[in-house]
């Protein structure tokens, strides 16, 4: 493990080569909303092509969603429940 220091001036310990700072990354997770149910690399994944709310999901295929990197079959459930609250799906 080694010590590292991200550009905000956290001292964080990281096994991986990763550069993510995971106390930068906690602070960036939403309070509330879809997202917020996410583990940091789907969620990350999703805001790399701008999605933001759920209707922004029907714009893309199940499949398309879980070739991003970061994106496990853990996340689809929370993004299908996240669709059909307001009864929308993935693009057919």
């Amino acid at each position: 493990m080694s010590k590292r220091t991200c550009e905000n001036g956290h001292i964080y310990s990281k096994s991986s080569d990763c550069p993510v700072c995971p106390i930068c990354e906690q602070n960036k997770k939403p309070k509330a909303g879809f997202l917020s149910l996410l583990a940091s690399p789907a969620r990350r994944a999703l805001e790399g092509l701008g999605i933001s709310k759920p209707e922004d999901l029907t714009e893309y295929t199940k499949k398309e969603i879980l070739a991003l990197h970061g994106i496990g079959p853990s996340a689809i459930p929370v993004l299908e429940k996240a669709l059909s609250d307001l009864d929308l799906k993935f693009k057919a």
